[in-house]
C-alpha cells in the first residue's frame, strides 16, 4: 500500500507520521520551498496533544508547550478582571493538559518527525485524478506520481477538495482581521502561565504563554467586507493600525503594543467554508483544511486535522488492503464531527465579535459573574467527540 500526501502542514504531516505507523508506505510533496507557517502559535487542546501523543510524540509536544493554569477576562478598557479561574477541572475530565505552542515549532516537530529529508518541497500540484488502480496527482513542473491513495491536505484552497467536490466552493468571509505574534511574557500584560484575554466593543485581545519564557498574542480587528482597511495595509504598519483600533484600551493592551515587531506581526484576514460531508472521490480524499476550513475561534482547526489523521490511520488499519472501504469508514468517522466544531466556531465567532450586539452584550455580563464552570463546559464539549477523545 502506497499513499501520497498533498500539503506539509499540520495536517498533512501528522497523517504522513500515522499512516507510516501502519505500515504504509508514504510520500510528501509540498508546494513551498521551506517551512514557514502561517500565523505564529496554535492553541493546541487536549484533543490536538492526545492526538500528538498518539503519533508518539508525547515528550516532543510536552517540552514545546506553554504551561497555562489559569484563564481570566478583563474589561478593554479599565484593565479590571471580569473573571478568572483554574483550567485544572478541565485537565481533570478530559486527561490531558492542553498546550499553546509556536507553530513554526510545531511544524518543525512533525517534520523532524517523520524525516525533512524525506518531504518533497516546491511541488506545486495542479491537478489530481483518479482512476481504477491508482491516483495520480501532477506538478505544475509536469511531474506525476501515481499511489494507491491520494490524500489532499493542501489547505484552505485546496485543488483536491475541487476535484472530490466536482466544483470550487468560495470561502465566507467571517467578518474580522486576526494580527497575531510572539512577544517575551511580561506581567503588565498578564501573568506568565495565564490565558488572558481583554473584551470589549465586539473586539479581543488575548496572550497565552509557550515556551521558552514567550506570550502568544493576537488581536481580532473587526472590519466590513468591503472596508478600504482590508485593501490597504501594508506589512510594518501593525502598531499604527492596532494604536488606531485599541488606543483607547487598558494598559496592558498598550504595553502589549509597545513590546510587539510591526515586521515579525502576522495579518490574517479570517474566512471559513460551510461545512460539506464529501470528503472522498474514489481513491482520493480530503483531510484538514481542505476538509473543514473554520475560523479560530474555539482553537480547533488544527486540532481537527490531528483528529483526521488519527482516523484516517484507524479507517485503513480497519480495512487492511481495501482503500475504498477504508477511506469511507474515515469520512462516516470525520465529516460530521468536523461539521459542528465548524460551526461551534462560527457561532462563538459571532458573540465574539459583535454580529448581535445584545448578545454580545450578554456575554460580557455573563463574564462577570462567570465561576469557570461554563467556559469550562464549552471547551470540554469542543474536546470530546474525536476518535482520542470519544463521549462515553
Amino acid at each position: 500500500m502506497k499513499a501520497i500526501i498533498i500539503g506539509a502542514g499540520m495536517g498533512g504531516m501528522s497523517a504522513a507520521i500515522a499512516l507510516r505507523q501502519i505500515g504504509i508506505d508514504t510520500e510528501v510533496y509540498e508546494r513551498v520551498t521551506e517551512n514557514k507557517p502561517v500565523g505564529a502559535a496554535i492553541s493546541v487542546w487536549s484533543n490536538g496533544v492526545k492526538c500528538l501523543n498518539h503519533l508518539g510524540l508525547e515528550k516532543q509536544t510536552a517540552r514545546l508547550g506553554g504551561i497555562v493554569d489559569t484563564m481570566s477576562y478583563l474589561d478593554a478598557h479599565t484593565g479590571e478582571t471580569m473573571c478568572r479561574f483554574s483550567l485544572q477541572p478541565l485537565i481533570d475530565e478530559v486527561g490531558q493538559r492542553p498546550y499553546p505552542i509556536a507553530r513554526a515549532e510545531l511544524q518543525a516537530m512533525l517534520m523532524e518527525a517523520y524525516g525533512m529529508d524525506e518531504i518533497n518541497f516546491g511541488m506545486k500540484m495542479v491537478s489530481v485524478a483518479d482512476g481504477p488502480d491508482e491516483a495520480t496527482a501532477t506538478f505544475a513542473d509536469g511531474t506525476t506520481v501515481s499511489a494507491d491513495v491520494i490524500i489532499g491536505a493542501d489547505g484552505a484552497s485546496s485543488i483536491t477538495r475541487e476535484y472530490v467536490l466536482g466544483a470550487p466552493v468560495t470561502r465566507r468571509y467571517a467578518g474580522y482581521v486576526n494580527f497575531n505574534g510572539l512577544v517575551e511574557t511580561d506581567e503588565a500584560i498578564g501573568p506568565a502561565t495565564e490565558w488572558t484575554t481583554y473584551v470589549g466593543d465586539g473586539k479581543r485581545v488575548s496572550v497565552m504563554p509557550v515556551s521558552d519564557g514567550r506570550f502568544y498574542f493576537f488581536f481580532d480587528v473587526v472590519m466590513p467586507e468591503d472596508s478600504d482597511e482590508r485593501e490597504n495595509y501594508e506589512r510594518g504598519d501593525a502598531r499604527e493600525v492596532l494604536r488606531g483600533h485599541f488606543g483607547d484600551w487598558a494598559p496592558g493592551v498598550q504595553t502589549l503594543i509597545d513590546k510587539l515587531d510591526p515586521m515579525a506581526t502576522n495579518r490574517v484576514e479570517i474566512l471559513d467554508l460551510d461545512p460539506f460531508h464529501t470528503w472522498v472521490k474514489g481513491r482520493v480524499a480530503v483531510l484538514g483544511d481542505a476538509a473543514h476550513n473554520t475560523t479560530p475561534d474555539i482553537g480547533q482547526g488544527g486540532c481537527s486535522a490531528m483528529e483526521d489523521a488519527v482516523a484516517l490511520q484507524w479507517a485503513f488499519r480497519d480495512h487492511p488492503g481495501d482503500v475504498h472501504a477504508a477511506l469511507v469508514a474515515y469520512q462516516q468517522a470525520r465529516s460530521e464531527r468536523a461539521a459542528d466544531l465548524v460551526l461551534r466556531a462560527r457561532k462563538r465567532c459571532d458573540v465574539t465579535h459583535g454580529k448581535d450586539p445584545g448578545k454580545t452584550a450578554e456575554w460580557y455580563a455573563e463574564l462577570r459573574h462567570e465561576d469557570g464552570s461554563n467556559v469550562i463546559r464549552g471547551i470540554v464539549g469542543n474536546i470530546m467527540g474525536g476518535p482520542v477523545t470519544p463521549v462515553s
